[in-house]
């Protein structure tokens, strides 16, 4: 008979491997299932500077850290298994099928994360990194390009929103956007208008424009452009760009099984982080309403554990609605 396990973890992310860390430290038997390798979209910065207790680390280093933690606490991880599809069996128990591999759990903790949406023009992947000029996060990177020319390219509410907080940094920053209207909230919209046309203002706006590649020699040095009404192209000299065209979950196999947004994100209670199916979780960047950060997704690995650990103990919790589920102090 297959090992039955208490949770299955999908992905080692950072919010995946919290997740692990407490189950295995609560004595649950624990495994995560990682298609690639352990890390997620974070082991491609070099300089993390704000994740509370760590001045600077680089994502790989932190990922390391948080893999051995887990690991001298039992959790298993198992890379190479790539989840192609959940079934939630009528013991009960949950199947998770990796190929020819199958996995049985009492639970499940979906922490398979986010890829950010790519331009896919030249020069992106070579300079993809904030040390060589190429980021998704403003809220992470911003302070890497204080003084420096930066482009950002984008137009919907975290665009605008991650756009302005860059320009708080940079000696100048230009939003390009490939239409005349931003697709972001109203009030967004206008502050960033606002912004970009007070006097001496380091805030330009290219509309109707598109960036067609990302050029330099060891770093970002300049963008083309072409402006998609006249066809008219520029070169832009820059020190870095700013990538927000949006996230791309990683759910395609969860549909049928869990519900998705329109656009692949897990829909789930957002206090426990319950799914619709009995004894699955979800946590981290794949998640409506999710951060989309570092912490918080840690802090999401956790909080999926937590409730893991209640589900266990009482499957009747599950239906409970959050007001009358548990209270702090309740365990």
């Amino acid at each position: 008979m297959a090992d039955i396990y208490d949770s299955i973890i999908i992905g080692a992310g950072p919010a995946g491997l919290a997740a692990a860390l407490y189950n295995a430290r609560d004595r649950l038997k624990t495994i995560i299932l990682e298609k690639f390798y352990p890390g997620g979209q974070i082991v491609n910065t070099d300089r993390i500077e704000n994740y509370p207790g760590f001045e600077s680390i680089s994502g790989s280093d932190l990922i390391e850290k948080m893999k051995k933690q887990a690991e001298n606490f039992g959790a298993e991880l198992k890379t190479g298994a790539e989840v192609e599809s959940i079934v939630k069996l009528a013991d009960g128990n949950i199947q998770v099928n990796c190929g020819k591999q199958t996995f049985l759990g009492r639970s499940v903790i979906i922490a398979c994360g986010s890829d950010y949406r790519k331009l896919g023009v030249p020069g992106e992947e070579q300079f993809r990194n904030a040390g060589t000029g190429v980021s998704y996060c403003g809220t992470c990177d911003a302070p890497f390009f204080k003084g420096k020319k930066v482009v950002a390219v984008g137009g919907g509410n975290t665009a605008v929103e991650e756009a302005l907080h860059v320009a708080k940094f940079a000696a100048q920053l230009t939003l390009v956007h490939r239409r005349q209207e931003f697709r972001a909230t109203k009030v967004l919209a206008e502050e960033l208008m606002q912004k970009a046309g007070a006097p001496n203002s380091n805030i330009k706006l290219k509309l109707d424009t598109v960036v067609t590649a990302i050029q330099g020699g060891n770093r970002v040095e300049r963008v083309s452009l072409r402006n998609v009404k006249t066809n008219n192209e520029e070169i832009l000299p820059c020190d870095g760009v700013f990538i927000f065209v949006g996230m791309i979950p990683n759910t395609t196999f969860l549909k049928g099984f869990l519900d998705l947004t329109e656009a692949g994100f897990v829909k789930c209670d957002v206090g426990f982080l319950r799914t619709k199916v009995p004894g699955v979780f979800v946590a981290g960047d794949c998640r409506t309403g999710a951060a989309m950060q570092l912490a918080t997704a840690v802090g999401d690995g956790v909080n999926a554990a937590m409730m893991t650990k209640q589900y266990l103990r009482d499957p009747a919790w599950w239906n409970k609605p959050i007001s009358d589920a548990l209270m702090p102090g309740e365990w």
